[in-house]
């Protein structure tokens, strides 16, 4: 009985925290996105708006070239 309840409580704890770290990153919202694309290289980004299937699209400067820029959940940038 005791082994089962730690069990539970295991799985619970685990359970929290992996939805704590997927708040965090969603949370991270537009200003997360600013950081990351910054990191990658890009400037003066703004207009940033998410998209139904959790991309993120706006507009940016890399190299004093301004493009228009997608942000996936998962970091991936494409530049257009």
């Amino acid at each position: 009985m005791m082994k089962l309840l730690f069990a539970t409580a295991l799985v619970a704890l685990s359970t929290a925290g992996l939805a704590q770290t997927r708040n965090q990153a969603a949370g991270a919202g537009s200003a997360g996105v600013t950081a990351r694309l910054q990191s990658q290289g890009y400037a003066t980004v703004q207009n940033l708006r998410r998209g139904p299937d959790g991309k993120w699209v706006g507009q940016a400067t890399r190299h004093g070239v301004p493009v228009t820029v997608t942000s996936d959940p998962a970091g991936t940038t494409i530049p257009r």
